[in-house]
């Protein structure tokens, strides 16, 4: 049976010692967050994942969620329990504004958490994580009246929440959804239509569901221009906040998918069911985009947290496991071989995980304190600038977070030999459960092409500048160092591959779009990698810091600075091929006519 422990001992490093959240104590919300106060969230909430979350992973998985008879959907054998010490434990009010009930932590520390719910039982995590996405999305365009019926009991998670975007016929194209929104006289809006792939759209561990839900109002523009945002609970709420009658939704069906069978993917009808408008008319997509984003970041967690886990189980069966011997000579010779982990091969899929996951853990928690700083900066640039680096570094989380943490779950079943293509060992669970990260919340392709074609040029490019000029400037800061030199030369270049191809961009994609669109999967990846990179060197920096001193956690610190030559020795090559293939363009890609990719008869 596989395993989970929560890797506390970095976290406590990423969050006291490179971000060095202490140092923001004169924002709100961090005043809270010292440092004993932020190890114990780190080491409770770990403990709660590894305990709790962690045993129901595979049980939940092999019995996957049942649709009952009138429409009702029962969550897998130990998930309505876990739920309940979930909520009365208050881990879903971590990082949720005090005026409806949270605690107002920093997210930053909800990024931890996050990580390791989704590590422990990523299909449990999607429950609280769509609500945590309905919940921004009522922040920002709620009214008053909104907000205060329905944000406190889904802060506490009494309720959970959902958000309804795709249709049968639609996916990314949201204008041409086809869900209708009828005015009523009492200022509601009676929605009808069809919603599929809905996350945790019914289940049996929350009193209430509030789905938030795009529609169309009658003449509305038929296009993303028409689209609209309406609240549609589950069940109504009357004024004095106790629960009423059943609403006009119901879960058709169940999708049967590869993986996270424990969350249940539902086809919900709506019929005639009453909404609420939130935000403006035919402003809704705009609106629902704010829990997107929020939950685009969330899926690149989850994407670091599959290669986490599928690592943990990787390294384990790697030390325990014997076949050969190492070609240097035996390893152990008393025994009759010696453990597979002494292979080059098989290290290097463990040092490749490893690198990621570490690296990956670092850019999601300065993503979050990016979060915090789009709110809570003292002055309205930092804050301005602090948007425009998390807008420009979200797709690139998601896209290349969850592209690699799929690679890498599928590299650490292969550490397994046959036995990771048993069920039984749980390292096809983590290749399944990965697997969507890469597709829902806009696919990788689509994460790219935002990058590239819409954060890159936004005003200007001036977001792509001034992250070039923050790297740049730390890059040559550590080149002055003797201990750094050679990784911010290694960066440097990478740095110089990823300016080089968003120049190509601007020279050649006006010229023909379709270079972009041929490019933009490889820059992306360029940017991951840089990012990294440029993670990777400012933990090299604070390790070498504290080695400078004296430590109890030398080989710690030791194994930081090893690793970030690793990666900027086997990582950081490929952004310049990435940029070669990005500079040959879409004409031989697009050359071939629609015939050529037909079968023979």
């Amino acid at each position: 049976m596989p395993t989970y422990k929560a890797p506390t001992r970095d976290t406590r490093f990423l969050i006291n010692e490179v971000l060095d959240l202490a140092s923001y104590g004169n924002l709100p919300g961090f005043e809270m967050a010292t440092p004993d106060v932020s190890d114990a969230v780190i080491d409770e909430s770990g403990k709660f994942c590894a305990e709790v979350l962690a045993p129901l992973n595979q049980s939940g998985d092999q019995e996957g969620c049942t649709r009952n008879d009138d429409g009702s959907v029962t969550t897998p054998k130990g998930f309505k329990q876990a739920f309940d010490q979930f909520r009365e434990a208050g881990w879903g009010t971590l990082a949720q504004p005090e005026e409806f009930g949270g605690q107002g932590m920093p997210h930053v520390l909800g990024f931890v958490l996050e990580e390791y719910i989704s590590s422990a039982n990523q299909a449990f995590g999607m429950y609280p994580g769509l609500t945590h996405g309905a919940i921004s999305a009522l922040i920002a365009k709620g009214s008053q009246e909104q907000k205060e019926k329905y944000l406190p009991k889904m802060i506490s998670n009494e309720w959970t929440g959902t958000m309804n975007l795709t249709e049968p016929h639609c996916g990314t194209d949201l204008g041409m959804i086809r869900t209708k929104a009828e005015p009523q006289a009492d200022g509601s809006y009676a929605i009808t239509g069809t919603k599929i792939f809905i996350s945790a759209g019914e289940h049996d561990l929350a009193d209430n569901i509030i789905h938030l839900v795009l529609a169309k109002t009658p003449g509305a523009p038929d296009s993303t221009k028409g689209i609209s945002l309406f609240v549609v609970p589950k069940v109504l709420v009357n004024d004095d906040g106790s629960l009423g009658e059943r609403n006009g939704v119901v879960c058709g069906s169940i999708e049967h998918k590869m993986g996270i069978h424990a969350n249940s993917t539902c086809v919900l009808n709506y019929d005639g069911a009453k909404g609420w408008m939130v935000g403006e008319e035919n402003k809704g997509l705009a609106a629902m985009f704010i829990m997107m984003n929020a939950a685009r970041l969330g899926v690149g967690i989850q994407g670091l947290s599959q290669a986490e886990v599928a690592y943990q189980n990787a390294v384990a069966y790697a030390l325990d496991r014997r076949q050969g011997r190492a070609l240097t000579g035996p390893a152990e010779p008393e025994a009759q071989a010696d453990p597979i982990f002494v292979h080059p091969d098989v290290r290097r899929m463990l040092m490749d995980a490893k690198a990621f996951t570490e690296g990956m853990r670092a850019l999601t928690l300065w993503a979050g304190l990016l979060v915090d700083l789009t709110h809570k900066a003292q002055t309205e640039e930092e804050r301005e600038e602090a948007d425009a680096l998390l807008g420009l570094l979200t797709p690139v989380i998601k896209g290349y977070g969850t592209d690699k943490g799929y690679e890498i779950a599928t590299n650490m079943q292969q550490v397994f030999g046959g036995h990771g293509y048993i069920e039984e060992w749980g390292m096809s669970q983590f290749v399944r459960d990965a697997r969507i990260a890469q597709i829902y919340e806009g696919t990788n392709g689509v994460q790219a092409m935002d990058l590239c074609g819409r954060k890159l040029p936004s005003k200007g490019g001036a977001a792509i500048q001034a992250f070039f000029k923050m790297a740049g400037e730390e890059i040559a800061a550590a080149k002055s160092d003797e201990g750094l030199k050679e990784m911010a030369e290694k960066l440097e270049k990478a740095l110089g591959d990823q300016q080089a191809a968003t120049m190509w961009f601007m020279q050649n994609a006006m010229r023909n779009p379709n270079h972009l669109g041929a490019g933009a999967h490889h820059y992306m990846h360029i940017m991951g990698i840089v990012t990294i990179g440029l993670m990777w060197l400012r933990m090299a920096k604070k390790a070498q810091e504290v080695l400078a001193g004296s430590t109890e956690d030398k080989a710690f610190y030791e194994a930081k600075i090893a690793t970030a030559r690793y990666y900027m020795d086997r990582y950081l090559p490929d952004a310049g091929a990435l940029r070669r293939k990005l500079e040959t363009g879409a004409d031989s890609m697009m050359a071939l006519g629609e015939e050529a990719f037909a079968t023979a008869a």
